[in-house]
């Protein structure tokens, strides 16, 4: 064998011998890895576990015409700490149990639902069971309470060190508190959901498109990798005037504690058919008054004010006048039963028996009317209806209120039933129909959809306007307009109205705005009869009578011995002066050359300082965080403390709620503008968890 061979063999002898060295570490560290290190192979594989989830788009918010927030969606959190994150097993614990005092006692303080040494017990418990998800909030934080304990100094070490993360999620919110609550609704908890009001009804535009991401745990950690981004929800503009909705709400709210009504719903309009106000509030059983059941968009028995309907159809098929007469008597009119005979609820002497119809519905006469649309179509019933259909009475629309009923109104299977029919019975009205239906009167004839939602935004660009409808343009002839827009205004001025009082009072009549419409009664319908002592009691009108702006109806329930001029007549009075009060507010006129200084609430410097760059105020920089100008635009500091509750009057809603929460304490805020009281005085001890309720105008 010659060297060259033998070279050869020796090169591939080592080279096999480096191989099956190589191979047997390879065998020998796979042995090793499944005895030896198989347990923390398979938890580590365990901590870095992939999962599919949904990524939850931020929900839109809702705001009022004027762009004031009605229910929006603010940051809420859950706090935990990984008990078995490496540095807190590090050297028996050392770094956890050196710190547990001080976290104790600062959980103890910001939450304060139970005390520093019922905490440690709880952090003790946690870490002795090795919890990686141990909770630290028994409810979800906010954002101030987060930010205070993520300052506390052992979690300031950060997440690697002390174990602690977070989770995000959303909470619904109402600035305004109860105000048209019902209308704008609610969600629920658990999904977001909307379940109720215009949050049910627009509820696919608010809640956006969710995202899909990959939940990975990573050693010790969770993150989130997302693959697709969610779409957060649009913003929905309403036409709601959280002002006028504070003034119809307050003025219902004075009526019913008179009044001791069931529940009572109110309905402030633009003649344009947007509406400006909607209020349902009904009794507790502790006799306070809370919004509950949408009643504005639920039929019922709208009683005499049907009578303005029915007369006129009869109008403007021609088969009467407003001068014709018709005999009426105190004891009533026997019309088909002897049994039932149709009365009026008060006799006027003075009339000697012998009513006009434009008498006849001033003074809400069930026989007048009774005796008009018989006398027009007895046994013509079919045509009777027809015309209320032709007119747009039974035309329906969509509402932006979920769950809301359409008219009622069926032909008559007898002369009885016509007969009542002409005075309100038998024949079913949502108030916000009855208010459409009075509103076309108001309109000129044109007959408009109700709309509580104008406008759908997304980034602050407008995705869509939406406008009321028009859904008959003319209800009737110009001539039947101008004959019932004269009985209405009569209804409120003329002496023997239902609505005018003799006097300056509590009806309808105003000295300050002139308003028209119609009273109605109707006695409450229960297990299967009428009763005599309890009444619905309505008015429904417009205003001011010379060029309409709003419609109103307002609708009080079970009520006994009172009057719907004075209660329900005398509450849109009182709305009508303060919305056109509202209405007429106008800035004062400057000289030439003459710079108007603004108001500056009190709150935060860094925001006046803001808006001052904006507007080039020229206002100074201060070192302090909170403060007031004065009208001069000079500065003056506010201090803010933690342990002391701070004065918040003059704030805007943002920074009151700021500092209050500041304290530890809850802020419930009722009415729009700026802080005018606060339930609890400044400078006292804040109860953590408490609640202020501040008072804005």
């Amino acid at each position: 064998m010659s060297d060259f061979q033998r070279n050869i063999i020796l090169r591939f002898f080592l080279v096999f011998i480096v191989i099956t060295i190589a191979f047997g570490a390879v065998v020998a560290k796979i042995v090793h890895l499944q005895t030896k290190e198989r347990d923390s192979l398979l938890e580590l594989e365990q901590n870095q576990s992939r999962s599919n989830r949904e990524i939850p788009a931020k929900r839109g918010n809702i705001y009022d015409c004027n762009g004031r927030l009605l229910a929006g969606s603010i940051p809420t959190y859950l706090i935990f700490i990984d008990t078995k994150a490496e540095s807190l097993r590090k050297n028996n614990g050392s770094l956890f149990f050196s710190n547990i005092d001080s976290i104790s006692t600062g959980l103890a303080a910001i939450f304060a639902d139970k005390s520093a040494e019922k905490y440690k017990q709880y952090l003790l418990d946690g870490y002795k069971k090795g919890k990686r998800r141990l909770r630290l909030n028994a409810h979800r934080a906010t954002y101030t309470q987060y930010k205070r304990v993520m300052n506390i100094p052992f979690f300031k070490a950060g997440r690697q060190t002390s174990g602690t993360f977070a989770e995000i999620g959303h909470q619904r919110i109402k600035p305004f508190g109860s105000l048209c609550s019902r209308t704008i609704g609610g969600t629920y908890a658990d999904t977001g959901y909307g379940n109720s009001g215009i949050e049910k009804q627009y509820d696919e535009t608010l809640r956006g498109k969710p995202g899909e991401g990959i939940r990975q745990r990573v050693g010790n950690f969770t993150t989130d990798i997302p693959i697709v981004e969610a779409i957060d929800g649009s913003d929905v503009i309403t036409t709601i005037d959280a002002d006028l909705q504070d003034i119809v709400e307050s003025e219902l709210r004075r009526t019913l504690s008179q009044t001791g009504g069931e529940w009572a719903c109110c309905i402030l309009m633009e003649t344009n058919g947007e509406v400006k106000a909607i209020c349902n509030l009904d009794r507790n059983a502790d006799g306070t008054y809370t919004e509950q059941i949408n009643h504005a968009v639920t039929r019922m028995e709208p009683g005499s004010m049907f009578k303005t309907i029915s007369l006129m159809a009869a109008l403007d098929d021609g088969k009467v006048q407003l001068t014709d007469t018709f005999h009426v008597s105190s004891k009533g009119w026997v019309y088909q039963d002897r049994n039932h005979p149709i009365n009026d609820s008060h006799y006027i002497q003075e009339l000697k028996g012998v009513m006009t119809v434009k008498q006849g519905l001033t003074t809400s006469s069930n026989i007048v009317l009774a005796k008009v649309v018989t006398s027009s179509y007895d046994k013509k019933a079919e045509k009777y209806v027809n015309k209320l259909r032709d007119m747009g009475m039974c035309k329906t629309f969509e509402c932006d209120v979920p769950g809301a009923q359409a008219p009622r109104i069926d032909v008559p299977k007898d002369r009885e039933t016509l007969a009542r029919m002409s005075f309100g019975y038998s024949v079913e009205i949502p108030p916000i129909y009855t208010l459409m239906y009075y509103n076309a009167i108001a309109n000129n004839g044109r007959m408009v959809t109700p709309i509580m939602v104008k406008e759908i935004r997304s980034n602050n660009e407008t995705e869509k306007r939406l406008s009321p409808k028009t859904l008959n343009s003319s209800v009737c002839s110009k001539s039947t307009l101008s004959d019932i827009r004269e009985c209405l205004e009569s209804v409120v001025w003329d002496t023997l109205g239902t609505a005018a009082p003799r006097r300056w009072s509590n009806k309808a009549k105003s000295q300050k705005v002139h308003i028209a419409g119609k009273t109605g009664t109707a006695r409450v319908f229960e297990n299967g009869a009428y009763l005599n002592t309890w009444h619905r009691i309505a008015f429904c009108g417009y205003f001011p009578m010379e060029e309409p702006k709003y419609t109103c109806i307002c609708v009080i329930h079970r009520v006994n011995s009172r009057d719907a001029g004075s209660d329900c007549g005398g509450t849109v009075r009182r709305i009508a002066e303060r919305a056109m009060a509202h209405h007429s507010i106008e800035l004062e006129q400057l000289n030439e050359g003459q710079i108007d200084k603004p108001h500056i609430k009190k709150g935060l410097h860094s925001q006046a300082l803001k808006v001052s760059r904006k507007l080039d105020l020229g206002l100074k920089r201060d070192k302090h965080e909170w403060g007031a100008y004065n009208n001069e635009l000079e500065y003056s500091a506010v201090e803010i403390k933690q342990n002391t509750l701070p004065d918040v009057r003059g704030m805007g809603a943002k920074d009151a709620i700021y500092a209050i929460e500041q304290t530890g304490m809850i802020a419930s805020i009722r009415g729009s503008g700026k802080v005018v009281t606060q339930s609890i005085t400044a400078g006292s001890k804040p109860t953590r968890g408490g609640t202020v309720v501040l008072e804005l105008r």
